[in-house]
């Protein structure tokens, strides 16, 4: 582990940091700071306006320090005398509640206590776009069946590539990479770890990959729903909960002796029963946060797409090693969580799940009844769980509703949250939509 960051930079010739933290609507702000001035940086921070970012802060508050966290430097692979580090936000001394990852770190401790460590692996899905993201970089991707794409896949070699290759080279333990389901989509998955680390990688996965497309010329977008029609980006997450971090753990609490009960028969334990439980208790309101996009509706409530299948929830279910459902436990120890897009912020998505599981776990929540139905051709007959929401304005009034989550991710977050999309969601509406010049213009 990464103690002393002038040190890294003498043995890995850096010459600039970027100090890096990430706001409430996943914005990734940083400062570049040369070498010569990190020793001072690593203790005192780097100082930021806090309400130049999407922050509930005034121009009033004094600087926000942005101290960084030595454990999450990475040298950029594709311009190496950079140096990225993760920062945690502090003003006068005590963290700033409301910054994601401070949020994150409290949800961690939280668990540590009762001797649990979640781990979690994403599975980040992205289109490539011309650069002003109109169209698909690629106009021969045109297959009505695109997913897996082996010609698709190689006509873009050189940015899966590249990115592949970074990841190898960062000791991620990339695995595959494939086209997806959407005409110029892909998803690129890697080995999962603790939540922190998982969510610093997912941090640094889309700024490098951003990166990475627009030097060949495309963009990279992670929104939910960029093509009408097309499946969307999901981030589909996989939990497991261990007894001890990283390389300590040895066991999976998760994992359980199979018995005749509907999670038991799957292989998930008592504790993984009620920490699924407690996913599903709190989904409405969780998909403020999992899903916090005015966009990002349009991908849970799409119409069927051009492939044939949205691959995106918009029931409150579970059930075994079905991807029509919103969780899946494809297997012993571990459920799939289907529900989160590629918006979601990644520290703030792996908070809320575990402030979730942990809520589940303390009121031995149960998940309810599994459901082992094609959930898109039967799920008409579902008629005992509830919808998710049918936009963000119904997301963010679920969330508000649900007090024990709303005191369990923090008072002074979920009001800075609650506040500051309630203000995204008014400028919305007052926008003026060539839809409502289309069907009302006459009226």
């Amino acid at each position: 582990m990464t103690k002393d960051l002038a040190a890294f930079a003498e043995e890995n010739d850096i010459k600039y940091f970027m100090i890096s933290f990430t706001d409430l609507f996943g914005g990734q702000r940083a400062k570049l700071v040369p070498t010569q001035a990190i020793e001072d940086m690593q203790k005192d921070g780097a100082g930021f306006a806090g309400f130049a970012t999407y922050l509930d802060l005034t121009p009033a508050h004094p600087d926000m320090l942005a101290v960084p966290n030595p454990a999450s430097v990475i040298r950029l692979p594709w311009k190496p005398e950079v140096a990225w580090v993760a920062a945690d936000c502090i003003m006068e001394g005590e963290d700033v509640a409301q910054a994601p990852r401070n949020v994150l770190r409290r949800q961690i401790a939280k668990a540590a206590q009762q001797g649990l460590h979640v781990k979690t692996g994403i599975e980040a899905e992205f289109f490539l776009l011309t650069p002003d993201g109109r169209e698909l970089s690629d106009p021969y991707d045109t297959a009505a069946k695109p997913c897996y794409d082996q010609q698709a896949v190689m006509r873009r070699y050189d940015v899966v590539r590249e990115i592949c290759d970074y990841m190898l080279e960062l000791g991620w333990g990339p695995y595959q990479n494939d086209h997806e389901d959407a005409n110029g989509q892909f998803e690129m998955n890697w080995e999962f770890d603790d939540a922190l680390g998982t969510a610093d990688k997912h941090s640094f996965f889309k700024f490098m990959t951003k990166s990475v497309a627009e030097k060949h010329g495309f963009r990279a977008t992670f929104m939910p729903k960029p093509v009408e029609g097309l499946t969307g980006n999901g981030c589909h997450a996989h939990i497991s909960v261990w007894d001890a971090p990283g390389h300590e753990a040895t066991t999976n609490v998760f994992a359980g002796e199979k018995d005749s009960s509907p999670t038991g028969e799957l292989g998930l334990s008592e504790r993984g029963k009620h920490f699924l439980g407690g996913i599903m208790k709190h989904a409405s309101a969780l998909a403020a946060i999992t899903n916090p996009t005015v966009n990002s509706y349009k991908r849970i409530n799409a119409p069927r797409t051009m492939s044939g299948a949205t691959w995106a929830p918009n029931t409150v279910t579970w059930t075994g090693n079905n991807r029509t459902h919103m969780v899946r436990v494809p297997g012993p120890g571990r459920f799939e969580l289907r529900l989160p897009d590629g918006a979601a912020n990644p520290y703030l998505l792996q908070a809320v799940i575990i402030a979730a599981g942990l809520s589940g776990l303390a009121s031995k929540a149960d998940p309810g009844k599994r459901h082992d139905i094609d959930m898109y051709a039967e799920g008409h007959t579902v008629t005992d769980a509830p919808k998710l929401p049918l936009n963000m304005l119904d997301a963010l009034r679920a969330y508000d509703a649900d007090t024990d989550l709303k005191q369990a991710m923090g008072a002074e977050f979920s009001a800075a949250y609650l506040k500051m999309k309630h203000l995204e969601w008014n400028d919305f509406c007052a926008h003026f939509s060539e839809w409502e010049r289309s069907n009302t213009l006459d009226i």
